[in-house]
């Protein structure tokens, strides 16, 4: 895990998570081509952006079933999922974070970490790539296979940080964010410019943003 230099203690202000891929991370064409690389190869159809940003559900394998009208098996997951991240790997070269991201952390007055579902070994030093480790209270990724719920990883990320999850607010940019801060006593704000359509969000219930500063701005509004 990356850690801040210091020893951190445990806030009693509100804290900031925010998610990667993207929310900060703009890289909804790069899962496009790697989902669209799965499928074909697996007997399916391409997806468009928007298809997938409509349809797009968790577990994984059971968007993956969904795409292809049939069941997907624990076994041909496993071999999908690296198929997606070998792909994933080439094709997020040419993505880069979102055009108000550094704005937007900068926007918040609290202490931030970063959480996301991709691989952590990949994923810390992108952020340093992007000098937004110094930025970051704590930094982690995936490790061990994925395609599951975010909320066990969140409370994780919670624990280690230490924070009181009542102090936290989310944004990221699917409904599994905003279930993943509901499920560990956390408050969220979905951001539309990511992988899920914009009703898909809001039917969720929690604040919806169009741009990562009106979402900094609404996740600075006390909780309801």
């Amino acid at each position: 895990m990356s850690d801040p230099p210091g020893n951190l203690v445990r806030m009693t202000t509100r804290h900031l998570v925010w998610d990667w891929n993207g929310t900060l991370f703009n890289d909804l064409e790069a899962v496009v081509s790697a989902t669209n690389d799965v499928l074909t190869g697996a007997g399916g159809s391409a997806v468009t952006a928007e298809e997938h940003r409509s349809r797009f559900i968790r577990p994984i394998a059971d968007y993956y079933a969904l795409e292809l009208g049939r069941p997907v098996a624990p076994e041909e997951f496993a071999v999908m999922d690296k198929v997606f991240h070998d792909a994933y790997e080439r094709y997020r070269l040419a993505c880069k974070p979102a055009a108000d991201a550094r704005d937007a952390i900068a926007a918040w007055k609290g202490t931030q970490s970063l959480l996301s579902m991709w691989h952590h070994e990949n994923l810390v030093p992108l952020v340093d790539q992007f000098g937004l480790t110094g930025l970051l209270n704590r930094v982690d990724g995936l490790r061990g296979a994925g395609g599951g719920p975010k909320h066990p990883h969140l409370e994780a990320h919670l624990t280690a940080i230490p924070v009181d999850p009542s102090t936290v607010v989310l944004i990221g940019d699917s409904v599994d964010d905003a279930e993943a801060a509901l499920a560990v006593g956390a408050s969220a704000v979905l951001y539309t410019g990511g992988f899920t359509a914009e009703a898909k969000l809001r039917a969720v219930g929690v604040p919806v943003a169009g741009s990562l500063l009106e979402a900094v701005e609404l996740a600075t509004r006390p909780p309801a």
